[in-house]
Parts: C-alpha cells; sequence; structure tokens
C-alpha cells in the first residue's frame, strides 16, 4: 500500500502545472529588490512573454567628461556600470541572459539595447546561449549629445537585438500594427526617435533620476510589435520604471528587477501615476515635402495625440478613436488617417493630416500641428 501511495504521490508531482497555475506564482506589477540574476531565479521555468534588457554598458569611462567651456557632462559614472574587466562583465551577461532563456517562454522574446561598450559582446553570448537574433534595430537619435572634444564621430545611435528562443522557434511579430505605425510602410529596422527630454525626463532635486532613461516611445514600439494584451513583459534591469509605465499603458502585465533603492522609489511613483489605455484604443489593425518624413504612429506613441484620444474632422461630421497603432476607430469603421478619411468621404484620396483635428487647451488645431511639434522636439 505505501508503495502505491508512493507512486501515486510522485505521479501528481510529475503533472505539468497548467499555465494559470504558473502565472498565479509571478509577482506581477512589483520590482524585484536585489540582484536580477537572484531575482530571476524567483521566477517560474517558462513564465514570461517577453523579457526588455537594458544592461549596464560597462562604458569604461577613464574620469570627467568636460565640455569646452570647463562645465562637466553629466555622464554614466555610477558603481552599477563598472566591472574590474571585460571577463567579469561577460560572466555577468551569461548569468542573466541565462536566467531569461530559463524564464522565457518557448514563443517568448529577448529584446537588448546598448552601445558599441557592450552589444557585440552580448550579442555573442546570446547566440552561444541557443538565442536565435531575428533583427538588430539601430535606434537612432535625432538629438544626441554631441561629442565635445572631437574627437570622434557623434554617438548617434544606439542597438537593439530582438531574438527568439531558437532558430526553429515561433514568435510573436504584429507586423500589420507596425505598419500602420509607420503609416502604411513596412517598418525598417532603423528607427529614428528622439532621445528622453523635456518633461519626459525624470528628475529628483533639478538632476535627472537615472543617466540613461530611454525614451517611451521606444519601449512602445518593442512592445506593440512583439506581445499582446495580457503578455507579462520582464526588466531585470528595471531603472526608473519605462519598461513598467508603457506596459501598463498598453494593458500588459509587467516585472521589473532593480537593486537601487533610490530607483525603485522613483519608478513605483511614476508607475502609480500611469493610466491604461481603454480597451478599444489597445485594439490594433492585423507631407511637407522638404521636411523629414513623420508618422502619425510616431505622433501618437510620443505622446502628442495620445492612443485613446478622440480626433474629428473640421465640420465635425465624424469622430474618430485614436488605437495604440496609430489606426483611427470610427463606430467600428478602422484605418489610418489617411485611409478612414477617404473611406469616410467616399473619396480618391484624403491627406488625414489635414482632415483630422483634435483639441489642445481648448483650441482645435490640425493633426498636423502635432507632427509639427515632434519635428521640433526631434530637433532640440
Amino acid at each position: 500500500m505505501g508503495v502505491i501511495e508512493t507512486k501515486k504521490v510522485r505521479a501528481r508531482r510529475a503533472v505539468k502545472p497548467s499555465a494559470a497555475d504558473v502565472r498565479a506564482l509571478l509577482p506581477l506589477g512589483r520590482i524585484l529588490d536585489g540582484d536580477c540574476i537572484e531575482a530571476m531565479r524567483s521566477l517560474p521555468d517558462n513564465s514570461i512573454d517577453c523579457v526588455f534588457a537594458d544592461p549596464p554598458y560597462n562604458l569604461q569611462l577613464g574620469g570627467d567628461l568636460n565640455r569646452p567651456d570647463g562645465s562637466e557632462v553629466d555622464a554614466v559614472t555610477d558603481h552599477w556600470d563598472q566591472f574590474d574587466s571585460f571577463r567579469a562583465y561577460d560572466e555577468f551577461t551569461r548569468a542573466w541572459l541565462a536566467e531569461a532563456r530559463r524564464v522565457l517562454k518557448p514563443d517568448g522574446a529577448l529584446w537588448v539595447i546598448g552601445s558599441y561598450h557592450n552589444i557585440y559582446r552580448v550579442g555573442a553570448i546570446l547566440q552561444d546561449l541557443g538565442f536565435w537574433i531575428l533583427n538588430d534595430i539601430v535606434w537612432r537619435k535625432t538629438n544626441p549629445m554631441p561629442n565635445f572634444k572631437g574627437t570622434r564621430f557623434t554617438n548617434a545611435h544606439e542597438t537593439l537585438i530582438w531574438a527568439s528562443q531558437g532558430e526553429k522557434a515561433r514568435y510573436h511579430f504584429n507586423y500589420r500594427a507596425m505598419k500602420t505605425l509607420n503609416d502604411e510602410l513596412q517598418m525598417r529596422s532603423d528607427w529614428v526617435l528622439p532621445i528622453c527630454s523635456g518633461g519626459e525626463r525624470l528628475k529628483e532635486n533639478g538632476k535627472k533620476a537615472h543617466p540613461t532613461q530611454k525614451p517611451e516611445a521606444l519601449l512602445y514600439r518593442v512592445l506593440l510589435a512583439t506581445t499582446e494584451k495580457g503578455d507579462v513583459v520582464l526588466d531585470p534591469f528595471f531603472g526608473t520604471g519605462t519598461t513598467g509605465a508603457v506596459a501598463k499603458r498598453l494593458g500588459r502585465e509587467w516585472i521589473g528587477c532593480e537593486r537601487e533603492t533610490f530607483y525603485r522609489g522613483v519608478a513605483e511613483k511614476r508607475i502609480a501615476k500611469e493610466l491604461p489605455l481603454d480597451e478599444s484604443a489597445l485594439t490594433t489593425m492585423q507631407a511637407k515635402k522638404s521636411a523629414p518624413r513623420v508618422a502619425f504612429g510616431s505622433v501618437v506613441e510620443t505622446g502628442l495625440i495620445p492612443a485613446g484620444s478622440k480626433v474629428f474632422d473640421k465640420k465635425r461630421r465624424w469622430t474618430a478613436t485614436v488605437r495604440a497603432d496609430g489606426s483611427l476607430d470610427c463606430g467600428g469603421q478602422v484605418g489610418s488617417i489617411h485611409g478612414l478619411g477617404k473611406e469616410l468621404q467616399g473619396a480618391p484620396s484624403c491627406n488625414g493630416w489635414t482632415f483630422w483635428h483634435y483639441e489642445n487647451g481648448g483650441e482645435v488645431k490640425p493633426v498636423d500641428a502635432a507632427r509639427d511639434l515632434y519635428r521640433l522636439a526631434s530637433e532640440d
């Protein structure tokens, strides 16, 4: 009898937990304290839909940086970005990537962002661990920090690696949403976005809360492209919570890991203020010729006309809701700003930038005005 009981117990233990059981174990909406590797070890296997990682860049700065006028450049000199050697950095990278691979679902996505200081080392290690690189994305900054000494080219971009669990692994890609976000053109692997500045830049006592805060538009595009509503996003290097804030807005669940008490406090306050988009806005679709081209999706993802906003034609015959990917919904009829405007009017074509309007501070403006604001911000 005892032997039979033991076999039954073993059989029960061998039953694979359901997805709901695994999800119930996750610390959703929480920032885990301490080292990210130890924090990730507390998470179940195959439980995360997407990992977005902005690890230390290991910049190897050899002292203070100064502008020509003698003022100090606010660069990354924090202890968390310092490693004794490349070998130490590689061991750290291998350890956290191994945990990321364990917790990711078989069809999960890995995103890593870095600069020339570290991204090639990270890329080689993630390939060694079995990840399969799907794209490398160049984030080209419209307003990068100049090279004050004039000794090198201005560092005007960073690189993101998007990888799946393996060469044959399934993965999610919301191609149609990306195309709509980009004004009905296939989204390219070079993304032109401004760095985090102005009101989006978090400050404490007049100083930057974090030296490498990423713009929300960057995370918006990453999450909209490779996750779905309700998916769980893990950020092992949470910082001041950009990933959590954007995930909450887009209806995704999030988990963060952050060992710095100060950053955790800033992130918690920030995310608490974030409001999720309305359900209808979360649904996505499966020029001035001399000026730089701007997609309506860029205006949406930077919050100039945020998802969930209402736009309307000048005579207010039609009112539409802006959706997360830059498409519009007018009573169930959906399309881009140009396509929907054309269909509603029964016209052969439509310039959506001048057809659709929005209210800003009680003033009615064409959505083209928001595009001009985007261009001005990109030039700052």
